[in-house]
């Protein structure tokens, strides 16, 4: 019987480490095939008359669109921000195009013919400016990491001496200050670990590439022995931590992290228990 229970817990505790994965993997592959927030097409896009696109803003004038001429075969056009929306007219290569709006890593063009569209960002990097040069969207994905405002990323690391695993999502408030909020998971020889926590942060370089943070916050631990172990029980305790750690932007919307993270556990009220954790992953941010 205990060896049963024993083996129920390990279960459980991979089903909830596969579900983070599979949640943050599943958001990633979304990220990164439709590289909008919002490039999902409609239930009934592909129904829609393709004889005209979604027009979603006003046009701007003449004198404020860049012109791009088309270097490859040809460019598609989709009446949306997406990979979702339907393609409803092929320009040819020399055909120029103008650039009246962008929304993420979609631009919203306009043909000499008149046509108006939606090209994504990879269609355009071969295009040629008026100056006869290939157009460079180097200075927008600086921008774009400048005013990031939500990331997500999973890591990975140990806790104490036990593997660990979490997830977080933050929320940037300032230049310098953001929100973090952290789910993990210790998964150990003789118990298991779940928490949460809240974090502050302070990142005083947050323009730079290679940026510093620190931060402190608070959260609740719960451990589960195995039920091998005679007389143990479940702790559910209160948890402080303070961590410090990098980041690296990496290319696109993807950032690497790595940290050190202290670990308070208020297991009563005249005891409490340190812990250390160390961890690196990947996140990225819209």
């Amino acid at each position: 019987m205990t060896t049963r229970h024993l083996k129920l817990i390990k279960i459980k505790h991979r089903a909830v480490a596969v579900a983070l994965f599979a949640a943050l993997f599943a958001t990633l592959f979304a990220v990164t095939t439709a590289r909008a927030a919002d490039a999902v097409a409609p239930a009934d896009a592909a129904s829609a008359p393709i004889s005209a696109p979604v027009s979603l803003a006003t046009p701007a004038r003449d004198g404020d669109a860049e012109r791009l001429q088309i270097t490859e075969p040809y460019l598609e056009l989709r009446t949306g921000p997406g990979r979702g929306y339907p393609v409803f007219f092929v320009a040819g290569r020399d055909e120029w195009i103008a650039i009246e709006l962008r929304r993420t890593d979609w631009y919203k063009v306009r043909t000499d013919g008149g046509k108006v569209g939606w090209v994504s960002r990879q269609q355009l990097e071969s295009t040629l400016t008026a100056g006869g040069v290939r157009k460079s969207f180097r200075d927008i994905l600086l921008d774009d990491y400048l005013t990031r405002r939500v990331q997500m990323g999973v890591a990975w690391g140990r806790f104490k001496s036990e593997p660990m695993l979490k997830l977080w999502s933050s929320y940037r408030l300032s230049e310098t200050l953001s929100v973090e909020g952290t789910l993990g998971q210790v998964q150990g020889v003789f118990s298991g670990t779940d928490f949460w926590h809240i974090n502050l942060l302070a990142e005083p370089w947050s323009d730079r590439r290679f940026s510093p943070f620190a931060g402190v916050g608070f959260g609740k631990f719960k451990n589960f022995p195995n039920l091998s172990l005679v007389g143990a029980e479940t702790t559910d305790a209160k948890l402080a931590g303070a961590v410090i750690g990098v980041r690296y932007h990496l290319s696109d919307r993807f950032v690497l992290r790595a940290d050190y993270s202290l670990y308070t556990a208020f297991v009563s009220d005249a005891h409490s228990a340190e812990y250390r954790a160390f961890t690196a992953g990947i996140s990225f941010f819209f």
